[in-house]
């Protein structure tokens, strides 16, 4: 009776151990190791390779449901941009959310850099319906586009746009990316005007982009939380200094988000393999016990 009660333990039990296993460790990091692939490393580098007269377009082309992996991904771009003094023009094709997600990244980031102006170092110049027509105007002039800037500034009185005219200005593309816009920077714009394509993707479709790697329509690849913590990774080691950033208590990040997840999966493996063990144990009992009643 006793391995009966066992194989039905309270589910509430499991919630809670989830539940534990997932708040420690974003409160009390544990720091496990992160080790980089080839795809994150790729961007990591096509951006060191840049500098202050280069310029970035970050695409934020995802909404709230997938902030938990995107949106690590985008502060430590962004970091890794403006510590290098790229320029950062800053757009979002995403109905659902995306210049939301852009804001909130912006606002969390430029405070860190009090030297940056808005307008010179960085743009932002908020949403666009019909992506796949922004996309292709943009190749033409993005203030065919966007005629103003998020803060309704017209293009023509913001000096980084004043030497931004289209792609031919652009050093790098990265798109934060939940759906199918990913697929048409690299089938629309890389494919058209060749610029760099990279790709920061939810877990759930990163598999997908590996084919535009090997053709080399992508440059890089950040796959859900686990490629958002090796960026993360990447741009501390290179920087040590951001480590206070990532350090501090109540921010997320996603080599915080990785401890959580790996905890979790550990909790559930252990829940598999006790239940898997009482039910051998189980029948084993019952096998004996009919060869004892025969």
């Amino acid at each position: 009776m006793k391995l009966e009660r066992l194989v039905n333990i309270d589910r509430r039990i499991v919630y809670l151990c989830i539940a534990v296993g997932t708040t420690l460790p974003l409160l009390l990091p544990i720091g496990l190791p992160v080790s980089s692939t080839p795809p994150v490393r790729s961007l990591f580098e096509k951006v060191e390779s840049l500098g202050p007269e280069d310029v970035v377009l970050l695409s934020f082309d995802y909404g709230p449901t997938t902030a938990p992996e995107n949106t690590p991904m985008a502060e430590a771009i962004l970091r890794h941009c403006f510590t290098r003094g790229i320029k950062v023009v800053v757009i979002a094709l995403f109905p659902i959310g995306g210049v939301t997600m852009a804001g909130e990244v912006l606002a969390n980031i430029t405070p860190e850099y009090p030297q940056l102006q808005e307008g010179v170092d960085y743009a932002f110049l908020g949403y666009k319906d019909g992506a796949q027509a922004a996309m292709k105007q943009m190749g033409v002039a993005f203030v065919n586009v966007f005629p103003v800037d998020n803060g309704r500034r017209p293009l023509g009185e913001i000096p980084l746009m004043q030497r931004v005219v289209n792609y031919d200005d652009v050093d790098l593309i990265v798109t934060l990316s939940t759906n199918v816009i990913a697929e048409w920077w690299a089938n629309l714009v890389n494919a058209q005007f060749g610029t760099p394509v990279a790709v920061g993707a939810t877990a759930v479709s990163a598999p997908k982009y590996y084919a535009f790697l090997d053709s080399g329509q992508m440059i890089g690849l950040l796959g859900g939380l686990k490629g958002a913590s090796e960026y993360e990774r990447l741009v501390i080691d290179r920087y040590p200094h951001f480590a206070r950033l990532y350090d501090r208590p109540g921010v997320y990040t996603a080599i915080k988000g990785m401890d959580a997840q790996t905890v979790d999966h550990a909790i559930i493996m252990a829940f598999i393999l006790f239940g898997n063990t009482v039910h051998f144990l189980i029948r084993r009992r019952d096998r004996r016990a009919g060869l004892r009643d025969a």
